[in-house]
This record gives structure tokens, sequence and C-alpha cells, in this order.
């Protein structure tokens, strides 16, 4: 039996090491010896921290670097710096996801005629948009399934980086673009004078899709040609679901594309992932602490 736990236990009770070492016929010595192999308290804080850091990575989808779990560690109530949270990783082998270039999918219609403007002009900070849905972003990209091309059109409101509405299908016409718009309008049903925002593809600029717009009291606002930077939130959100789903797993059909990008969403990035965007909070999280359209219209 190793006495030498209870020998320290009544040490730090201020009682006498020698007393008791003689009491259970213990070397001093040996005590001695034994109470310095004893892990320090920065070692035993560092394991603490690396069953919490292991543990926020796996609920992650294995998704967070050092940055959003050293957020998540201090709305959990631990403080630690940042360097030391990196550190931990590294000894685990843990890391994030890292984003890869990402593709335009979408392609302009040279004979289309719209009128629509830029109404957004970059400016696509939360801050910019206080309330829900007054400011939605829209775009279409690829999943690669081993049955072959999935086509993704998303609608994300800008207020709260929330993805409202999106479509999964096996072309790029302008049914996919209308079909994630239409359960975006669908779900949050928005006043009047909501501004969608997109680039010139022909599935935006054709004119089923702008009448679609125009019977809901949607203000169309569209991107300069061949300016990416003009349409960064949809673009981004692109990037985040590829690094964190599309490459990391196999999706042997497009049924399985749909359901995994469904789940996603759903499930995860709307309301789980913590946005640096959003102070770190996650979309559906962040939402909540926004002043709803009836709240806004009494003040």
């Amino acid at each position: 039996m190793n006495v030498y736990p209870f020998i320290a236990a009544e040490k730090a009770a201020a009682r006498k090491v020698s007393k008791t070492c003689a009491l259970l016929s213990v070397s001093r010595s040996a005590y001695y010896q034994w109470s310095r192999q004893l892990p320090s308290a920065r070692v035993q804080r560092d394991a603490e921290l690396s069953s919490k850091i292991a543990a926020i990575h796996q609920d992650s989808r294995g998704t967070y670097g050092a940055p959003r779990i050293h957020q998540q560690l201090r709305k959990d109530g631990e403080r630690c710096g940042k360097k030391r949270v990196a550190r931990l990783m590294a000894s685990q082998g843990l890391c994030g996801r890292q984003r890869r270039r990402y593709r335009r999918t979408t392609i302009a219609d040279p004979n289309a005629q719209v009128a629509a403007k830029d109404l957004l002009q970059r400016s696509f900070a939360p801050a910019k948009h206080p309330l829900p849905d007054r400011a939605w972003v829209g775009d279409i990209s690829y999943i690669r399934s081993w049955e072959g091309w999935a086509y993704l059109a998303t609608v994300i409101d800008l207020a709260s980086r929330r993805v409202v509405g999106f479509a999964v299908a096996d072309h790029m016409r302008a049914g996919l673009a209308r079909e994630a718009i239409e359960m975006a309008l669908t779900a949050r049903r928005p006043a009047p004078g909501l501004i969608f925002h997109s680039d010139h593809g022909s599935q935006y600029t054709s004119t089923e899709f702008r009448k679609l717009l125009q019977r809901h009291g949607v203000r169309q606002s569209l991107s300069r040609p061949r300016q990416c930077w003009d349409n960064a939130v949809a673009e981004s959100f692109f990037s985040t679901l590829k690094s964190e789903l599309v490459y990391r797993q196999p999706l042997p059909t497009r049924a399985a594309a749909r359901q995994a990008v469904f789940e996603y969403i759903e499930v995860f990035y709307n309301r789980k992932r913590i946005h640096s965007a959003l102070g770190y909070c996650s979309p559906a999280d962040y939402e909540r602490s926004l002043p709803t359209r009836d709240a806004a219209s009494a003040a």
C-alpha cells in the first residue's frame, strides 16, 4: 500500500512529516524522494486544460484552431493564454481546418439587361446590419460526389451570418437559386425592403428570379463584374463548408451530399459554430441578442 499520499495530506494539515513517518514506519528520505516526483501545479493544470481542449476540438468536429478553442475556454470560465492553448494543442497533435482557394461557379449572362446596382458596397459587418432580415447575400458553389457534381445555393443573413435558405441539386439553373431563396422567404417572412445581394450570375439575373424578388418586395443588389470581394461573406461560407465538411469525408452520392450539407448547416454551423465576426457566438445565439422586427418598430 502506498502511504506517501497520506503523509503528504498530513503535511498539508500542518502535521510534522517526521512524526507521521515514524508512526507509519516509513523512511523520511524515501518520502521526500517520492514527493519530488509529483507533477508540478503547472503540469497538472496543463493536463486539465489539455483534456478540455481535446473535448472542445472534438465537439467542433475537429475544425477549431487555437483562437476559437481559446474563446470557447473563456466562455466556459477558463482563463489561459492563447499561446498556451496552441502549445497544448500541438502536444496532442490537434489543429484547426485550413481553407483552400475558392473557385467561382456562377457565370454572368452577357445578354442580361439588369438595372440593379451594388446596394451594399462591401458593407458586410454585422454592426452595419443591426436587425435580421434586412440584408441577405446569396451565391452558388459546387460539391464533388462519387456520383458527380452537386451544386449548392445559399442565402445568408448579414446581421447574424445565419444560413437562412439553401438548396442542393445536380444543376446550376435559375431554379436552384430560386429554391434557396424561397426557403428563406418562407421561413423568415421578411418585411418589404429587404436587400438581396449576389453576383451577376445568370441564375440571379434571370427574368424568373427577378420577378420572384419583386413579388416579395425584395430589392436586388448585384456585385460588380469580376469583383469577388463584393460578395465576400457568401464566398467565405463556401470556403468554410468545404474545409470543414466536404474535404474531410467521402460523399458517395448527391443525396449523401445533400444530407451532409443539411446536417452541417442546421445542426452545427447555425447553432453551434462560433464566429469571430460575431464576437465568438454562434449565429443562433447572436441572433437571439438582436432586437426583433416588432421591437424595432415599437422603438
